[in-house]
């Protein structure tokens, strides 16, 4: 009997997610060899610092400084890109699909900014790229999207892909603190990076709301194209307020299709859930993502979104998939995978218009506390067509300053837009308004 074929693959990058492929590679390594029937090595490390110390040990003589000489060695058959960014990741990806490699990425981040390139690059040279680590972490949401729920369309997927954005909303919500007390916390815990402006903005759900748009539509839709609002400016008032209403306060990643008309909308935004709703009861750092398919109905997906281990396990997940992709018959795997195209032929498909974006709003306001202040904004809302549904009006401090909360019935981005532009206008307003939208999502 001839011995099993060897694998050797290349990582770049052993930042915390790349320590925690290594680590949990290493203890399952004998196991995934027997199931696969095949032997495995992590032959070479690329980093930036070769003497900064580390919580893993690696062999001095697989550790190198150069990216790029990692992912052209003739000798690797699969390169794992955990560097992060959007500029050497780049380089490194595509050096090594030019090599016809496999990549394994879990960078959202370089999807996002250069993923036509990427798979176009992946065609063109029989190279592969692989990514369900960059997207809801340890959750297989991608595999479900390209593999299981393959006979669908989407009409609507929505869900929490960032978790320090939940655990910070799920705190707020939990202690009645403020966002600054609550940011600080998340920052001590490891929650949070050091600027969490990518995290907090929205960007970071943008970037994975663009690949999951991709895989669902065969379409990219940039960040600088969805609605992206983030949550720095909820304050413990508005969960009182949305509780009140029956509601709790997420941030959502929302993709919309009509396939009747071709429309699509993508957007990020604070969403309030009706508290009995599935995914308004995620707390902490987890995910959850809701897939409505037309074949399948609605699926669900919940767990650890980010972390070492989640995403490790993601990223160890996809270097089983690539060895399955090269101990097999390359282009017939590929064919029947299409895992170096979108996941579906892309048809004609077009960003909805603003007018054509519709739902429920929650709009509070900061004004003065006088008589004639509600007639006033009434009628200002009332000129943009935007009809209210409830108010929720308390005195506050400074004395002779008042909250006032509003829902409003059906409306669309382009009248709730004219809206705001109206109401800052009038003198009665102390303040920007916050607007938050409601989720009418049926489970």
């Amino acid at each position: 009997m001839s011995p099993p074929v060897k694998f050797r693959i290349g990582l770049c990058g052993l930042g915390t997610v790349g320590q925690g492929v290594w680590k949990h590679f290493a203890a399952k390594r004998a196991e995934l060899e027997s199931r696969l029937g095949v032997k495995l090595e992590i032959a070479r490390v690329a980093v930036r610092d070769r003497r900064k110390r580390r919580g893993v040990n690696i062999p001095a003589d697989r550790i190198c400084g150069d990216a790029i000489a990692v992912a052209t060695d003739p000798n690797l058959d699969i390169i794992c890109e955990l560097i992060g960014g959007t500029t050497l990741a780049r380089d490194v990806t595509l050096a090594a699909l030019a090599c016809g490699k496999v990549v394994v990425s879990a960078n959202k981040a370089l999807i996002c900014a250069h993923g036509a390139e990427i798979f176009e690059t992946a065609r063109r040279h029989g190279g592969h790229f692989l990514f369900e680590a960059s997207v809801a972490g340890g959750i297989p949401l991608i595999k479900a999207l390209r593999e299981g729920l393959v006979a669908n369309r989407f009409p609507l997927i929505y869900g929490i892909l960032n978790g320090t954005c939940n655990y910070i909303l799920t705190k707020m919500e939990e202690q009645d603190a403020p966002y600054t007390a609550v940011l600080g916390e998340a920052k001590r815990l490891g929650y949070a990076e050091a600027d969490e402006s990518l995290d907090v903005q929205g960007w970071d759900t943008a970037h994975k709301a663009a690949v999951l748009t991709f895989l669902a539509h065969g379409t990219w839709v940039k960040p600088e194209q969805m609605i992206v609002e983030g949550i720095d400016r909820i304050t413990p008032e508005d969960f009182k307020n949305a509780a009140a209403l029956g509601y709790g306060i997420k941030l959502l990643a929302v993709i919309a299709r009509d396939f009747t008309t071709g429309e699509l909308s993508v957007r990020v935004h604070p969403t309030l859930l009706p508290e009995s709703h599935v995914v308004a009861k995620v707390s902490g750092v987890f995910n959850a993502v809701s897939v409505q398919g037309d074949v399948a109905g609605t699926t669900l997906y919940i767990g650890r979104g980010a972390g070492q281990d989640a995403t490790a396990s993601a990223v160890i997940s996809d270097l089983v998939d690539a060895v399955g992709l090269l101990k097999n018959d390359r282009r017939a795997f590929i064919t029947a995978r299409k895992g170096s195209a979108p996941a579906r032929p892309e048809r004609a498909c077009r960003l909805a218009p603003p007018e054509h974006i519709r739902g429920r709003y929650y709009l509070r306001l900061t004004v003065r506390d006088e008589p004639g202040v509600l007639a006033q904004i009434a009628t200002a809302m009332a000129d943009q067509q935007v009809s209210i549904a409830s108010v929720i009006q308390r005195a506050q401090e400074p004395a002779g300053e008042a909250s006032l909360v509003l829902t409003t019935h059906q409306s669309d981005e382009r009248a709730i837009r004219a809206t705001l532009a109206r109401l800052a206008r009038l003198r009665c307003l102390l303040g920007k308004p916050l607007l938050l939208r409601i989720g009418d999502f049926s489970e």
